[in-house]
């Protein structure tokens, strides 16, 4: 016996549905985007200078661990400088959040890396320019020298000069560097309070979450 075949389903109309081709965001919401993307310029240069910060000095302190291990100046240079390496990364990512205090946090950074630098260097200067110079160290160890260099007293004195001028040039650099980069910071805070203050807040968090893109 034959079964009774169901009666046909008739089909059922589906209605396309339009689809955007600006996505979620409107027209003028895609311009208001734009707009404040173009606003957040000097902003985002300034995270691309901590970024730069971040790791050129991340690589100076990697360079300088392995003299850590025998020095501890050394030592305390390259863990100041791989936590000034860290501490620009924060502030990258806090200017890309447009947080207004995250230009006086990259400013102070850079100070306290200045400071860093400036007790290094004098330090270094007292040690080396307090005691005998390696060149008269090695004279004392070895008076044979003394017939082909004599006293030495004109090499000691080219030493320390030498040395003098060694460390005051890298402070003078480091005041113009350090100095340069915390004054730009400091100025960036104008900016980025300008931004939030004309920016509405969804505009701000769109741009924060795709800062990386």
């Amino acid at each position: 016996m034959l079964g009774v075949l169901p009666p046909e389903t008739p089909a059922v109309a589906v209605a396309a549905l339009p689809i955007s081709p600006t996505g979620p965001l409107s027209e003028s919401q895609h311009r208001e985007v734009a707009v404040a993307h173009d606003r957040s310029r000097k902003i985002r240069r300034a995270a691309g200078v901590a970024a730069f910060n971040g790791w050129s000095i991340g690589v100076l302190a990697a360079l300088s661990a392995p003299f850590a291990l025998f020095s501890l100046p050394a030592l305390v240079l390259a863990g100041g400088m791989g936590l000034v390496a860290w501490n620009e990364f924060r502030g990258r990512r806090r200017l890309l959040a447009f947080d207004e205090s995250a230009p006086a946090f990259l400013g102070w950074n850079q100070l306290g890396f200045l400071a860093l630098i400036i007790v290094y260097c004098v330090w270094q200067l007292v040690t080396s320019l307090s005691g005998d110079s390696p060149f008269a160290a090695e004279l004392a160890a070895k008076p044979q020298l003394r017939e082909v260099f004599g006293s030495g007293d004109g090499i000691d004195s080219l030493y320390r000069v030498i040395v003098m001028a060694f460390y005051g040039v890298v402070i003078a650099l480091s005041v113009v560097f350090q100095g340069g980069n915390a004054v730009y910071y400091f100025t960036r805070r104008k900016h980025v309070i300008a931004y939030r203050q004309s920016t509405p807040t969804w505009v701000r968090e769109v741009q924060s979450a795709t800062a990386g893109a």
